[in-house]
């Protein structure tokens, strides 16, 4: 059985909706960030981790990409060389583009000492806009970022407009809020977080 370790709330929701996804048993235990439990899956004492038998895998991109492998059977992992690359640039532009306004927003406001923090709410809302212009680009008339198939990438994505919408970035893009409402709608991200509100 899979070990989902990180805390209800945070990034581990990507873990866990994407095992509901491949409809796989897990395991959720609760670490906070940078504490001795986190540390023991992840030097770095972030959040979240999967641990699969020997095996422990960091990053809830690489977690997700690696659980689809895991599980081809189920069609959501890339069948070709070049699928792979096309999933892997979505994962590196979920993560070092649309989530990054996000996460500095987060970190100037509520995570940073005082002395640290600066305004950094123009630059995260111009940068935010910006991406969202990408994303609506590179979706296209897809259904998914994949096409018509439900992959890693749009459990990424899909954290990324949930977290959005909670830290009320606007979202200018009917295109880009139709995919959201769709792929936020699914009953595996129901059940993540049904399964985390029981732990938490």
């Amino acid at each position: 059985m899979y070990q989902a370790i990180g805390s209800p709330g945070s990034r581990l929701i990507r873990v866990t909706w994407m095992l509901e996804e491949l409809g796989q048993p897990y395991q959720i235990i609760k670490a906070k960030q940078h504490t001795d439990e986190m540390r023991r899956y992840n030097p770095s004492g972030k959040g979240p981790a999967l641990v699969d038998g020997n095996v422990v895998v960091t990053d809830s991109a690489a977690i997700c990409a690696y659980l689809a492998e895991n599980h081809p059977e189920k069609g959501m992992a890339p069948q070709t060389p070049a699928e792979r690359a096309h999933l892997n640039a979505w994962l590196f532009f979920a993560q070092s583009e649309l989530e990054a306004p996000l996460w500095n927003k987060l970190k100037h406001r509520m995570l940073l000492s005082e002395d640290e923090r600066v305004d950094v709410g123009p630059w995260t809302t111009a940068e935010f806009t910006r991406e969202i212009r990408s994303l609506e680009l590179r979706l296209g008339e897809h259904e998914y970022a994949m096409g018509n198939r439900f992959t890693a990438a749009d459990v990424i994505l899909g954290h990324c407009g949930q977290w959005a919408r909670n830290a009320r970035f606007t979202i200018d893009s009917d295109r880009v809020n139709a995919y959201f409402d769709r792929v936020l709608a699914r009953p595996a991200l129901a059940r993540a977080r049904a399964r985390e509100e029981a732990v938490n």
